[in-house]
């Protein structure tokens, strides 16, 4: 199994916590999103996106970090990484897509790029822009997880599920970018119990042999 990645890549970030989950290892190829080296024919013919991750196995090439993991859960089912009825699914997979669709894809790295570059945003302003979604998606987030009864040790129930996978890696960007947390003791206290566990440290991006 071969996983191309980079360090800083909150959807490779996912992938490396199901496969550390799941007990699964993996040759790391590294692909360097500040060179621009996923936008370079070699990696464009694995990944036609040119985004990362991307996953290879026997079976075939597998993008977009949510399909991975599920196709990781439905060929390797132990530890599962969705609950087992479809009402608990649909509220873990809403959790998942808040952060994956709704907060993720507004400060990832070439649509930041794109506000300066091309649009002239200032560093302020682009500054501004991430802390604006960050904050709106984990406040709604720390609403709901603190709300809701299916919430324990975890996003939802006492094991980490799909909603833990993406949570995890999501406050570590906005650590990165400065952000506080203080607001949301809900979320930073499920992240602290989720990285005491050896497959969230070991997927942790200064743990990669690509971490600069």
């Amino acid at each position: 199994m071969k996983v191309y990645g980079y360090f800083r890549s909150s959807a490779a970030y996912r992938v490396r916590i199901a496969l550390g989950l799941k007990g699964l290892g993996y040759e790391y190829a590294a692909v360097h999103l500040r060179k621009d080296e996923q936008s370079g024919e070699a990696y464009r013919r694995v990944n036609a996106q040119g985004l990362v991750p991307a996953l290879e196995d026997e079976r075939g090439r597998f993008t977009q970090s949510l399909a991975i993991i599920e196709y990781l859960d439905e060929r390797y089912p132990q530890p599962p990484l969705l609950p087992a009825t479809p009402e608990a699914r649909a509220r873990v997979r809403a959790i998942a897509l808040a952060i994956a669709c709704d907060i993720h894809p507004l400060d990832n790295t070439r649509v930041l790029r794109y506000l300066l570059r091309t649009l002239g945003a200032s560093e302020e302003a682009k500054d501004a822009w991430y802390r604006h979604w960050i904050d709106l998606g984990l406040a709604a987030l720390e609403t709901q997880l603190a709300g809701e009864a299916a919430t324990g040790a975890f996003c939802h129930g006492s094991t980490p599920t799909l909603a833990d996978i993406c949570l995890v890696p999501q406050l570590a960007n906005a650590r990165r970018a400065g952000i506080p947390l203080s607001a949301y003791p809900t979320l930073t206290g499920i992240e602290a119990r989720c990285k005491a566990l050896p497959a969230f440290e070991q997927a942790a991006p200064e743990r990669q042999p690509d971490a600069e």
